[in-house]
């Protein structure tokens, strides 16, 4: 076994380990990191194959943007954990049989796609279409086979995750009564006049003559 087989090795442990712990974590932030340190196990094994540009890209957008905004939604929110997990063992079948099911497809579909034998070799150099011999860059390769072969299977996930988006953004703007909101469009509308309200008042008045006092209380006094 060689260095980067044991290395290989390791980042498989690990990660399986994190995606373990993702789902059997009893609290969300620690299930939060544990499927950050799953991203940062896949990015090495991307690094393995020599694929840079995919473990880069995984570790800026899913480390360092979404999984961050997930550990602090998910510290901002106050979930209850035990309304959570009311019902669980109710369903724990189905969910079992339904993960089962996954994990056949996933292994028919990966291991019919699986050949033996060595890794490929990434070349140093290759020529381009001018007839210009280049340095090999993995992100020109992969750009091209994405717009190239995988056109529609990558135009057709871009149509998915904008109606998710957009989706998001009609589920958060709903009528909630529970949540105090403003209208912009009325606030652009507001004038001065519905703030603010001028009562004019006299300058001077005159002043408010005193009552009498009653003649015991002076005499009162006097003594």
């Amino acid at each position: 076994m060689d260095v980067k087989t044991a290395f290989f090795y390791v980042f498989a442990f690990i990660m399986l380990f994190a995606a373990f712990r993702v789902i059997t974590a009893r609290n969300p932030v620690h299930a939060v990191l544990f499927l950050m340190l799953a991203f940062s196990q896949a990015a090495g094994i991307w690094l393995l194959l020599k694929a840079e540009f995919l473990a880069i890209t995984l570790v800026l957008v899913y480390l360092g943007a979404v999984m961050v905004l997930f550990l602090f939604v998910v510290m901002m929110l106050d979930i209850h954990i035990d309304s959570l997990r009311q019902g669980f063992w109710r369903h724990f079948p189905l969910a079992l049989a339904v993960g089962a099911v996954i994990s056949l497809e996933m292994a028919v579909v990966l291991f019919g796609g699986f050949r033996t034998g060595e890794a490929p070799m990434v070349p140093e150099t290759v020529t381009n279409a001018a007839g210009q011999v280049v340095q090999y860059s993995n992100t020109k390769a992969l750009g091209s086979l994405l717009y190239t072969k995988y056109l529609y299977p990558l135009e057709i996930a871009a149509v998915i995750l904008l109606v998710a988006m957009v989706t998001a953004i009609a589920l958060t703007l709903r009528e909630r009564k529970d949540s105090k909101k403003i209208n912009p469009a009325d606030q652009v509308r507001a004038r001065a006049s519905d703030r603010l309200t001028i009562v004019k008042l006299a300058p001077t008045q005159a002043p408010v003559p005193a009552e009498p006092a009653p003649a015991a209380a002076t005499e009162e006094v006097k003594k």
